[in-house]
């Protein structure tokens, strides 16, 4: 079993769950997430007054699945977010020791 976790831009997250939903992929966890990449945020301008805002919201995905499905994963999501632009995002993948699902005490691919 593996966690594929994705940060994406906020704006772009409605394509790529709608593209994991119609490749079959329905558990997923979602979670707001601040931070910055090689583009070190950027500056606004509010009523005259330059602000450096140097976390950028992002939205974090986080997905446990098989092994065989990685790829198929990475892949939906990196064409979904995709914009061509800094700051579209970065997907990983870690391996997992075990999962349990806690209503039925099922472990490994069954809780999933």
């Amino acid at each position: 079993m593996k966690l594929v976790t994705a940060i994406v831009q906020p704006h772009k997250f409605d394509e790529v769950k709608d593209a994991l939903t119609s490749a079959g992929i329905h558990g997923m966890t979602v979670s707001e997430a601040n931070g910055y990449g090689q583009q070190h945020g950027h500056t606004e301008v509010y009523r005259g007054v330059q602000y450096l805002v140097d976390l950028t919201p992002k939205v974090r995905i986080e997905i446990l699945t098989e092994d065989d499905q990685v790829e198929h994963i990475a892949q939906i999501i990196t064409q979904a977010a995709f914009t061509g632009k800094m700051g579209d995002g970065k997907i990983w993948v870690v391996p997992i020791e075990s999962v349990i699902r806690v209503r039925t005490g099922e472990t490994g691919v069954a809780a999933l």
